[in-house]
């Protein structure tokens, strides 16, 4: 116990408490530079700062975030100030957080996945968007308008009248925070804006300019508590409301992109939402800003090292000394600069990045709309608003419904069907299959991922029609059968899965509306060639594609011939996973053994030492009908003179097996002897040099399988020394 404390200790000692300086570095600024976008007392903001550090780092459910003063929520928190006053939204702020003390408690963090991604990025992007206009006034050297329109209307003139030095040193902190990121990583280390406002201030020192500065004297003086607004409680309300979604919003953002950040716990959301509410209570009874987790402050944390909580706790600590002991030295900071950093992390909120991931899932219009609708009118119109798009564009997947037609050169039609086949598309597929001209033969692939029934009865009811018509439909699902199981196949193949890929053709040829193994002959691999460019291919082409410039296999596969053992199917492995060996009876010849044989070795020698493969396994199988030949010594093997040769190599497992069996055969005699073969093959690998130096040297693994055909078990052999198996 003492000793995980001490480690404990230590670990915070080593790894924590230089994040946290980083931290705290930032933070000042940060914090300083939101009280003066929000209309606040400067001291609001340090406030904010050590109650998101203390509080909320606490509480918390991340490891790794830090929570203070929004720049989110700043945009709401002006208007607020200018609306009720100081101390009213400072009462908004406690009752916000009551609403996300609740809202945690009832576990409503899980709703968050629940709304479109495009959504919550489109709101962050606009009120970034919002925030850098109007402190983008403040670096000109002007006076942030009411609204994001009237600041985009007032900058052709501030830029046009640009003059002074104040700008100049507005524009200096931008340009270093921005070259900052395209500097090496280990110069990154170092948080940008622990560069570019030292830098700024010491311009503006060097060269004598007279600058706007942050005062904090007397701001902690005149704290009352706070009161409620005087207005109609809807207007309330919707300020508290407006206030702990945002907050909510950006902390929880905040908190999951941060779990990919480390390797260590992942965050509990809604723990995080309460502790985020019970520090905006505390944070609005002191006279503080809204809290919520920020990314430049996450961020520093992550890349100095943080790796829990004791270094969101501690930056706090650190912010409080500074406010009581150092609260003079903020007069050496420009307004200006303090502007410019939140004109670029408003910009960084947004993520243009993260607009063309979405453009691939067809997210861009949901994410435009949203930030379009919060710029020009308000935060719960465009929430509002991007919300009823997403739920349209869904509405509208669950109709869409593609049907291509193609002739071949047999006469035949071969159409198509993908996407989600709902009652919704039911008209628009009736229409394409009724336009399908009588007694034509057709070739119909359902590639879907769902039918419900309306959509069934719809195919079911024009293939019966097209037959009586005298036309055929050869009805094929490359995925899921949906159709099949629907049409009856459930009954007909009990507690088959849907996914019928790996089912032998003689199985597939019984099946009904199957063209492609024919009923009336043998199968074919021709055939089922046939099957594969029809169905797999289009599926695993992009793998092959890149298969085909490189393969890097991490197992060499050694297994039987024996037509029931597939490798791909027992071990889920895929395309390029497995460099595989088969041949009867799955014999590794000993090194240097009679019969000589050199396509064993040369595969082992090509896996280990051109293919660098980590593992060798090698699998045997109950009931191995080469190892019927080796027990009844050669006999069953006949007048097969190479087989009778082959199968001396399995003498040595015979040898062993009599070791431990004696010569009496007994009923499980061969099933025995097939496992034995296993190990003994696995100690045959050992007598290659360079397989037993690689063995030794930690490089290398040798793995036995056993799969029991009638139980479809796979069973992990051990070495010789222990006679004991594991079920996988």
């Amino acid at each position: 116990m003492i000793g995980d404390t001490l480690s404990s200790w230590l670990r915070t000692l080593r790894h924590d408490l230089p994040a946290s300086l980083v931290v705290f570095l930032v933070a000042v600024p940060f914090s300083l530079g939101i009280a003066a976008a929000s209309g606040a007392p400067p001291a609001a903001g340090l406030i904010a700062a050590v109650v998101g550090g203390v509080v909320a780092g606490s509480l918390g459910g991340s490891a790794v975030q830090v929570s203070g003063p929004a720049a989110g929520v700043s945009v709401v928190v002006v208007e607020l100030v200018r609306t009720h006053g100081w101390r009213a939204t400072c009462m908004i702020t406690l009752l916000a957080g009551v609403v996300q003390l609740v809202l945690g408690v009832v576990k409503a963090a899980r709703v968050v996945p629940a709304v479109s991604p495009a959504v919550l990025r489109g709101l962050l992007a606009a009120v970034g968007v919002i925030l850098a206009l109007s402190q983008l006034h403040v670096v000109l050297s002007g006076q942030p308008q009411l609204s994001a329109l009237a600041n985009l209307a007032e900058l052709p003139g501030q830029i046009a009248g640009l003059h002074g030095h104040k700008v100049a040193l507005g524009l200096f902190t931008i340009m270093v925070l921005a070259s900052w990121t395209r500097l090496p990583a280990r110069v990154r280390v170092v948080p940008a804006p622990l560069v570019a406002l030292p830098a700024t201030a010491g311009v503006a020192w060097l060269a004598g300019w007279d600058v706007t500065h942050v005062d904090l004297a007397g701001s902690f003086s005149g704290w009352g508590f706070p009161v409620l607004p005087s207005a109609d409680w809807h207007t309330i309300v919707g300020a508290v409301l407006l206030v702990a979604l945002l907050g909510s919003v950006e902390s929880l953002l905040c908190a999951s992109a941060a779990d990919g950040t480390h390797p260590g716990r992942r965050a509990d959301l809604d723990q995080e939402l309460t502790g985020q509410g019970v520090a905006n209570m505390v944070s609005g009874a002191l006279g503080g800003l809204p809290i919520a987790g920020g990314v430049v402050r996450t961020e520093a944390n992550v890349r100095a090292g943080g790796r829990t909580r004791s270094a969101a706790i501690l930056h706090g600590v650190w912010v409080l000394g500074f406010a009581v002991g150092l609260g003079w030295s903020v007069r050496l900071i420009p307004l200006e600069a303090l502007a410019a950093l939140l004109v670029f992390t408003g910009v960084r909120m947004v993520g243009l990045a993260r607009v063309r991931r979405g453009r691939g899932h067809g997210e861009v219009p949901v994410y435009m709309v949203t930030a379009a609708t919060v710029i020009v009118l308000g935060l719960a119109e465009g929430v509002l608003a991007g919300a009823a798009l997403a739920a349209l564009l869904a509405l509208r997947r669950l109709t869409w419904v593609n049907v291509r037609r193609r002739e071949e050169p047999d006469g035949r039609l071969h159409v198509t069907i993908n996407g989600s086949l709902t009652f919704l598309g039911v008209p628009r597929l009736t229409h394409e299959l009724r336009s399908i001209p009588a007694g034509t033969p057709v070739d119909l692939d359902l590639t879907i991922d769902f039918m419900d029934n309306a959509a069934f009865e719809a195919i079911h009811s024009w293939r019966l029609d097209h037959e009586q018509a005298g036309g055929t439909v050869d009805l094929d699902e490359p995925h899921d059968e949906w159709y099949t199981l629907a049409a009856g196949g459930a009954r007909a193949y009990p507690g088959r899965s849907p996914d019928r890929r790996w089912v032998p053709w003689a199985q597939r040829r019984t099946r009904p509306q199957r063209r492609v193994i024919p009923d009336d002959g043998p199968a074919t691999c021709t055939e089922g060639a046939r099957d594969f460019h029809r169905t797999t291919a289009p599926l695993v082409r992009p793998i092959f594609t890149e298969l085909a410039h490189k393969r890097q296999p991490t197992h060499l596969f050694i297994t039987c011939a024996d037509s029931r053992i597939v490798p791909s199917l027992i071990t889920a492995s895929g395309p390029g996973d497995l460099f595989t060996v088969r041949n009867i009876g799955n014999l590794v010849p000993r090194r240097g053994s009679e019969p000589h044989d050199d396509s064993v070795v040369a595969a082992i020698e090509y896996a280990t030492q051109v293919l660098g493969v980590r593992t060798i396994t090698v699998c045997g199988h109950s009931g191995c009908g080469a190892m019927a030949g080796v027990l009844s010594a050669g006999v069953q093997a006949g007048s097969l003179p190479g087989l009778r040769r082959w199968l001396r190599h399995g003498n040595h497992s015979l040898a062993r097996f009599i070791e431990t069996e004696g010569d009496r055969l007994h009923k499980g005699a061969l099933d025995v002897l097939c496992r034995v073969n296993v190990q003994q093959q696995l100690e045959n690998l050992r007598t290659y040099r360079k397989v037993d130096e690689q063995v030794r040297a930690g490089k290398l693994e040798l793995v036995g399988l056993y799969f029991d055909i009638g139980s479809a078990r796979v069973h992990l052999v051990p070495p010789l020394r222990s006679s004991l198996s594991v079920k996988l």
